[in-house]
């Protein structure tokens, strides 16, 4: 009767232990995928504003021409940072 007692309970135990480290390795995963994809995202906006700036200050009259292509790339890189929350977000909670 013992035995089969603390052999419930060590099964009882490990479950627990597997479930843990589950959800931790779920955590450590969501905080990474938030914390290095839009790292991306931002360093690519931070360029692509950066080389605009440069080009409209070398050629003031192409200014509309270069603001129209510079908010179309840093939405394109914008959406690379909100695919990262769509995955970290399904690592969290599925």
């Amino acid at each position: 009767m013992a035995t089969e007692v603390a052999n419930e309970a060590a099964g009882t135990v490990k479950a627990v232990y597997e479930t843990a480290i589950l959800l931790g390795s779920k955590n450590i995963a969501t905080a990474l995928a938030m914390t290095f994809g839009p790292m991306g995202a931002a360093i690519g906006i931070g360029l692509i504003g950066g080389r605009a700036t440069e080009a409209i200050g070398r050629n003031p009259e192409a200014a509309s021409k270069i603001q129209t292509a510079m908010i179309l790339m840093a939405a394109f890189a914008e959406a690379i940072a909100i695919y990262c929350l769509v995955i970290a977000l399904i690592l969290r909670f599925v």
